[in-house]
């Protein structure tokens, strides 16, 4: 991975129609708590990265986690992703993790009865709905063979990975999401890989001349991302080739889908590490073309390939127009990219407080999410070094590193708020996976962290300024049942905002399904629009504040129990 370092340049004005809506704090008072409430939930999960000092390249990777209704009863669920001891090496049996939400803050530990106590060397998980039955899927990225896990709807998966033609593919995969590429309402599957290696290819590196270390992916060769269509049978076809998106020479880690030109067709955003990243945009026809060069987001500002590993898409500024970020190497810094009405995005990171906030981090799983329901989305970066010996090297570098909680201030920008959200959420951490959802269906959305050869935290949110929220649980018909790829607008009194329903993003994880609007202190919208992956549009008006509705497709709207 390269360490390669930019120059921070002005202030980063970022314009937003709501900046005079939303009260702002900017001391140390803030409206809303992150509380670690790990232990007291039951969620008792180490994460196991198999290394036992011959520095393989995975066992700095890992691992991802999830938000899932596996059992579809309104309330989230929990997966984390595991790896395991390498072969000769053998101490312990590990494997992934679901915890079923018992409804009053507490998680049951249910894999075994899942069947998904399955040891794998596993990295990230795509949750989606590839059958359409009514029941969230799991596609579990690996070293080795990656797995697809089809939930029955009785509590159970069945692997069905040979069945579905996803079998005898063998690679160091890494991220993947779901998502309808040519709208015909099934999930297609999109799946990341890193490099080429497997522990007879691994490669000896050294930093002294004498003692291994992990290597950098300059070591390797590249690995392209893979494509599956959905036939609508169980199976799926490799369309790799065919779609455009073949590249042997990409090395990727985070994958994030987003309507880049806004015509109803979903593109990609693939982040690679010491390479271009990808801008795929649908060509509509099951093909795509990258665009990342034309769009500014294949280097950075002063052209070069940066390590991409985490990446998220959203509407950061309420400004129609979905952005960019995309987490980096130390000495990169962040890149921050505001979209623009031409297809162009510039990287506001330079020029602002995000780049040097962010420039001493390495930064892996991110998101964006409305941190303190003031209708502004804010930013989430976890953030951890690859070896532990770093800091006998630099002495300005740690290998637990403390995350970022970048409060969204509108024309003020960006401020980390981190140290001020909660006791022990700034406490630093080995962090990779990260993922958000409302555990406890109060409104506000809590955050689920994993760590490399460690714990994963969850963190309840407690609001604490009165504001509110409204969320959407959309259930597509004629579009994919999970709605992956809607997008859902609200209006109140000439401002607006938008959110995506999306698969993947951040960092081997996927945050819920619901999307979720911070409203303030406003007590309805009054108009909320949502476009369908079909191409229908749909329209409710004066929508109350702290409600949940769900969305059927051509059905209408209604609260769940109401």
């Amino acid at each position: 991975m390269t360490r390669r370092e930019l120059i921070c340049g002005s202030p980063f004005l970022l314009g937003s129609l709501h900046a005079a809506a939303r009260p702002i704090v900017d001391g140390g008072n803030l409206p809303f708590r992150l509380v670690d409430v790990t232990s007291s939930a039951g969620v008792e999960f180490r994460h196991n990265s198999g290394a036992y000092g011959d520095k393989y390249l995975p066992e700095t990777l890992g691992s991802g986690c999830a938000f899932l209704d596996y059992d579809n009863d309104g309330w989230q669920d929990i997966i984390l992703i595991n790896g395991m001891d390498w072969p000769g090496h053998k101490q312990r049996r590990t494997t992934m993790r679901l915890y079923r939400n018992n409804r009053n803050g507490t998680f049951t530990d249910v894999t075994r009865r899942a069947g998904l106590d399955i040891e794998m060397y596993g990295m990230g998980v795509a949750v989606g709905d590839f059958n359409n039955d009514g029941f969230p899927d799991l596609f579990v990225t690996a070293v080795g063979q990656s797995r697809l896990f089809q939930n029955t709807g009785k509590g159970t998966f069945v692997d069905v990975t040979e069945r579905a033609g996803l079998g005898s593919r063998y690679g160091l995969s890494t991220s993947a999401l779901w998502f309808d590429y040519d709208r015909d309402g099934l999930l297609d599957l999109v799946v990341c890989n890193y490099v080429k290696w497997s522990p007879a290819q691994d490669v000896f590196c050294t930093l002294d001349g004498k003692r291994k270390s992990y290597c950098t992916p300059e070591a390797y060769r590249g690995a392209t991302a893979w494509l599956f269509h959905n036939r609508g049978d169980g199976t799926f076809e490799d369309v790799t080739a065919k779609s455009g998106i073949f590249d042997s020479s990409s090395k990727s880690l985070g994958v994030a889908m987003l309507d880049h030109d806004r015509d109803g067709w979903t593109d990609l955003f693939v982040a690679n590490d010491t390479q271009p990243n990808k801008l795929y945009r649908n060509m509509r026809n099951g093909t795509f073309q990258d665009v990342a060069l034309q769009a500014g987001v294949a280097f950075s500002e002063d052209g070069k390939a940066r390590a991409g590993m985490g990446v998220d898409v959203a509407d950061y500024d309420n400004s129609g127009i979905p952005g960019l970020v995309v987490t980096n190497f130390d000495h990169e810094m962040l890149g921050l990219y505001r979209g623009t009405q031409h297809g162009i995005y510039v990287d506001q990171a330079p020029r602002s407080n995000v780049g040097q906030l962010s420039r001493g981090s390495l930064g892996f799983g991110c998101f964006f999410f409305d941190a303190n329901l003031d209708g502004m989305l804010d930013l989430l970066v976890v953030n951890g070094h690859i070896d532990e010996t770093v800091h006998n090297l630099r002495t300005d570098i740690t290998y637990a590193q403390p995350p970022h909680l970048l409060l969204n201030r509108s024309s003020s920008g960006f401020r980390d708020v981190a140290a001020e959200a909660g006791a022990d959420f700034a406490t630093p951490k080995v962090g990779r996976g990260a993922a958000f959802g409302d555990f406890d269906n109060d409104g506000d959305l809590d955050v689920l962290i994993t760590t490399n050869n460690g714990p994963a935290h969850l963190y309840r949110n407690d609001q604490l300024g009165g504001h509110r929220s409204i969320r959407f649980r959309l259930v597509g018909t004629k579009s994919n049942r999970d709605a992956i790829g809607a997008t859902v607008r609200i209006f109140y009194r000439g401002e607006s905002s938008s959110r995506m329903v999306k698969s993947g993003s951040s960092y081997l994880s996927q945050s819920e399904l619901p999307v979720t609007f911070g409203l303030g202190r406003r007590d309805h919208v009054d108009r909320m629009v949502i476009s369908w992956p079909s191409g229908r549009t749909e329209e409710y008006k004066n929508l109350r504040a702290g409600a949940r509705y769900d969305c059927v497709e051509q059905k209408g709207i209604s609260e769940p129990g109401g």
